[in-house]
């Protein structure tokens, strides 16, 4: 049975950071590609970063610069740094990964596991 759980997420002012993890039980990380995603009140989900096999990483637009999506292969843990906040970056946090394949997409439907999500809140 695979389990993601997620952690680090918390209240932080504008402009500063945190760096969520998220870590994996009966899945190894390094095998396929794994996504963070989030989701504002009022909002649907939305992709943000995603790091496949081989360690390539892509991020949306709203996130570039500010958002490092990486990877520690002996802790089988995925990170997102995330770094000049904005109160718009407020949201739930959910880590996924696919079940196999090492390529990555900003899609929900390709990622097959899921954490429990981990908020962020951003004041202004």
């Amino acid at each position: 049975q695979v389990q993601l759980a997620e952690s680090g997420g918390g209240l932080v002012q504008a402009g500063g950071s945190l760096r969520l993890s998220c870590a994996a039980s009966g899945h190894t990380f390094s095998s396929t590609a794994t996504g963070w995603f989030r989701q504002a009140p009022g909002k649907e989900r939305e992709f943000v970063a995603a790091i496949n096999g081989a360690g390539r990483t892509f991020n949306t637009d709203s996130v570039k610069g500010r958002f490092t999506i990486s990877r520690d292969n002996a802790k089988n843990t995925v990170y997102l740094q995330m770094s000049s906040l904005k109160p718009e970056d407020t949201a739930v946090y959910y880590c996924a990964a696919r079940s196999s394949g090492s390529l990555f997409y900003s899609q929900e439907k390709y990622y097959d596991y899921w954490g429990q999500g981990t908020q962020v809140t951003v004041s202004s």
